[in-house]
């Protein structure tokens, strides 16, 4: 079964210092030992380049454009990249059906493009932002062992 990664994980996983960093790195690291098919969708890497790129003093992470780029390559590396596909449509019947607004509209795209490509795990530190979706189920990762 695929497992989609969060933008959060994602994150985890580039601060070696972080709290966080050793439970995403174990949950990644778990998902493949089990043969899960680790999938992301170019959303979550955008997101992770914005707050990638973003300096400190903004709540990013303060990384060049050239240490991002290694980061969203080594994401690849262990991540398969969804193709884009278009997921408007799903994702105008998701924030309709599930009365979704402001910023909570950039998860229910995420959740279109898992509908889209068959997915319907999503591995996150943020469960509650995924739960009115009947759609997808969320994993958090301090669960994954």
């Amino acid at each position: 079964m695929a497992v989609l990664f969060d933008t959060n994980v994602l994150l985890r996983l580039a601060q070696k210092r972080q709290p966080h960093n050793w439970i995403a790195e174990r949950a990644l690291h778990t998902l493949l030992d089990r043969n899960e098919v680790l999938v992301v969708v170019s959303q979550a890497l955008v997101e992770f380049w914005a707050v990638a790129s973003r300096p400190l003093s903004a709540n990013g992470l303060g990384l060049t454009v050239e240490a991002t780029a290694r980061e969203v390559d080594n994401t690849k590396r262990f991540l398969h990249l969804l193709p884009e596909l278009p997921v408007h449509e799903e994702w105008l019947r998701l924030v309709t059906r599930y009365r979704v607004s402001g910023k909570n509209v950039h998860d229910a795209r995420l959740v279109a493009a898992m509908v889209v490509h068959g997915v319907s795990q999503i591995l996150t530190f943020n469960g509650a932002d995924f739960a009115r979706y009947a759609e997808i189920s969320a994993l958090d990762p301090t669960q994954i062992s």
